[in-house]
């Protein structure tokens, strides 16, 4: 394993597979009541810029079943990018914790907290990219379909930080990634040069049932992100054709999973019936959150 996990272009086939494997592992001692305080004695800052639920309680738990402790750090709590620049609050930081965590808007902050910190820095969302959720889905794809390879995985909505995490996850994975997006909300231009590595395994077109055509799990993401909430109108009209409904899921492979980071907008970027019909594997990749991320931890934070 690197130092950090800042994005999934940093990190190698085996690298992910590693952090899956010990994923796994770790969701079975969970399972089996087996203590596992493997970072007992350890302390992880977590700096949230972006509220959340999902992450704020995986990762607060995730440490705590790992033996050690979360301090939560809100913007309103941290100084960081008001009054203290990232790399001083990157050194302070430094002496006191053994992680951290952060999430955030812009790369860039995550990438300066890294250089400047002599601890692990962990991604646990920016606008560009949220490696995090994405190896908590590629879990929960391994665990229904028993491989990741020579899958097909269908992303439809917004070319978001999701959408780039998931084309360079399962491009890696060996998997084969369509995303069903419009024209001007493609994923990031170094994403889609990126893609151009997996010729044959990657397609990005605004068809979204050609995107969905045979795939093994079907994703989306909510139309307005977090910070684009004054467009979100306007977002409706532009993505009304880009939601999963029995129309895509006939398209798709018969028995495909659908995937959803939550929170869903049951009516726009995915119907209630599609939803529900898949609540168990939405709320499987929900929880496997928890678990990807203790794996993250331990593998960055044990030594």
């Amino acid at each position: 394993m690197k130092k950090d996990l800042l994005k999934l272009l940093d990190l190698s086939t085996e690298e992910i597979l590693e952090i899956l494997d010990t994923a796994d592992h770790l969701k079975a001692l969970k399972k089996a009541g087996t203590p596992h305080p493997y970072l007992a004695g350890k302390t992880l800052a977590m700096i949230f810029e972006k509220n959340s639920t999902r992450t704020r309680v995986s990762f607060e738990t995730g440490i705590y079943q790992l033996g050690g402790y979360g301090v939560y750090l809100s913007g309103k709590d941290s100084q960081i990018g008001r009054s203290e620049p990232a790399e001083d609050t990157a050194r302070v930081l430094s002496r006191y914790c053994d992680g951290i965590m952060v999430r955030t808007f812009d790369q860039e902050e995550v990438e300066t907290l890294a250089k400047y910190a002599d601890i692990p820095v962990i991604n646990g969302l920016t606008d560009f990219c949220h490696p995090c959720q994405v190896l908590a889905d590629l879990m929960t794809i391994r665990e229904h379909k028993g491989k990741l390879e020579g899958l097909k995985l269908c992303y439809i909505g917004d070319g978001n930080n999701m959408a780039n995490s998931l084309i360079v996850g399962g491009l890696k994975c060996g998997m084969q990634v369509a995303v069903a997006c419009p024209d001007d909300y493609r994923p990031d231009p170094s994403v889609l040069e990126f893609a151009k590595a997996y010729p044959g395994q990657f397609l990005c077109t605004p068809d979204v049932l050609k995107a969905a055509k045979d795939a093994d799990a079907v994703y989306t993401d909510v139309w307005a992100s977090m910070g684009q909430e004054e467009e979100a109108k306007q977002r409706q009209a532009i993505f009304a054709g880009y939601q999963i409904n029995d129309t895509v899921m006939h398209a798709a492979h018969p028995g495909a999973l659908v995937l959803h980071c939550l929170p869903a907008h049951r009516g726009e970027e995915i119907t209630a019936e599609v939803f529900e019909a898949h609540a168990q594997e939405v709320f499987d990749e929900a929880e496997n959150r928890l678990h990807a991320q203790k794996a993250v931890m331990y593998l960055l934070m044990k030594d």
